[in-house]
């Protein structure tokens, strides 16, 4: 059976595949892809008979080599397809990583990085090339059961609490104008300022807009007010599976009152009116088990193994600047690529 592949690069062509798969979300898009800056956007797509498999990816360059690595945008990204990835054949599968590991070879590729989705069953197809790695338990709400069952599974005292909030004078609604987006933009980034997040975790005015006038995905900014201030708010993806809270913050005054713990609960009741099957909170940073995993634990008892992806098509060079950077190769390492190390240590440095 005949198959080939190709590389998308323009908007037209990468949204109708997007838009032919059986389920994608805002990480997925173009419009999402090019506001990114590390590098350039581009789409990886494989296809035998009926079925299509694309792969949405950044393409940087590696510092003072003639090299390249490959990475995905922030968020739950990895490949989609127009059928499900557990009904792939061997010989799909098989062809696939052919195609994909001649791509990185034209393109001088080293690695590749993705966060992958846990959704979608992606194991199915990357297990085969190998370098699918643990990232913990992420965290998701069912938002099939009906709200009593969901409230039943918040912690005692969060659904107390949450009902306090409810009682206590606090206005949710959806922002309708620039200035709702100027104050959130602030207090997002007075946040990244409190928690000493790298640069890359800071957005503008513009980012946020742009994000909220998208026709590619359904976003919302979702905010919580006590009289005239907002007090907390989140921007969140829509999607006909997932509702999710993508960026959020809470203005530092108000963090002794937890307001977005309300949000949280309200951002539920907007993804059962958008008829959403799961709100997915995610996990902790890094995949690690932290108080932001406790704090979104408190809302679901259901969770969703995580995972990444970090192959290595070049280890020869990938050693070799691992080498440079570190000294040493070290194998066990969980940061990836290694040899990017320094550059993420100086970025948090330089916030």
């Amino acid at each position: 059976m005949s198959y080939c592949s190709h590389i998308v690069r323009n908007k037209i062509e990468w949204i109708r595949y997007i838009e032919r798969a059986l389920i994608y979300e805002a990480y997925h898009t173009w419009h999402y892809h090019s506001l990114n800056t590390e590098g350039e956007p581009l789409l990886f797509v494989f296809e035998m008979a009926h079925v299509f498999i694309a792969l949405p990816l950044i393409k940087r360059c590696v510092p003072n080599t003639s090299y390249f690595d490959l990475t995905s945008v922030y968020g739950y990204t990895g490949p989609v397809s127009n059928v499900d990835f557990s009904q792939l054949d061997a010989s799909t599968i098989a062809h696939f990583k052919s195609e994909f590991i001649d791509f990185m070879n034209e393109e001088k590729c080293i690695c590749v990085f993705s966060r992958l989705h846990p959704f979608l069953n992606q194991n199915v197809l990357l297990d085969y090339i190998g370098g699918v790695r643990d990232n913990g338990n992420t965290i998701y709400m069912d938002l099939n059961r009906s709200v009593g069952e969901q409230i039943a599974n918040y912690h005692p005292r969060l659904a107390r609490q949450i009902r306090q909030l409810r009682n206590a004078g606090y206005l949710i609604k959806e922002a309708s104008n620039k200035e709702e987006i100027r104050v959130f933009t602030d207090m997002y980034n007075e946040n990244m300022d409190r928690l000493n997040a790298s640069s890359n975790y800071y957005f503008t005015e513009e980012y946020f807009e742009g994000l909220l006038s998208s026709t590619e995905f359904s976003a919302k900014l979702i905010l919580i007010y006590k009289g005239d201030e907002i007090t907390s708010g989140a921007i969140i993806f829509l999607s006909q599976h997932i509702v999710r809270n993508h960026l959020s913050a809470t203005a530092i005054e108000y963090l002794g009152e937890s307001p977005s713990k309300l949000l949280t609960d309200e951002i539920s009741i907007v993804g059962r009116v958008n008829k959403s099957a799961f709100f997915h909170l995610g996990g902790g940073v890094g995949g690690k088990e932290d108080s932001l995993f406790k704090f979104k634990s408190y809302f679901s008892d259901l969770r969703k193994k995580d995972s990444i992806w970090c192959y290595v098509n070049n280890p020869q060079v990938y050693n070799e600047l691992a080498f440079q950077v570190e000294g040493v190769v070290d194998s066990t390492s969980s940061f990836f690529p290694a040899y990017r190390r320094n550059k993420a240590k100086e970025a948090v440095k330089a916030v």
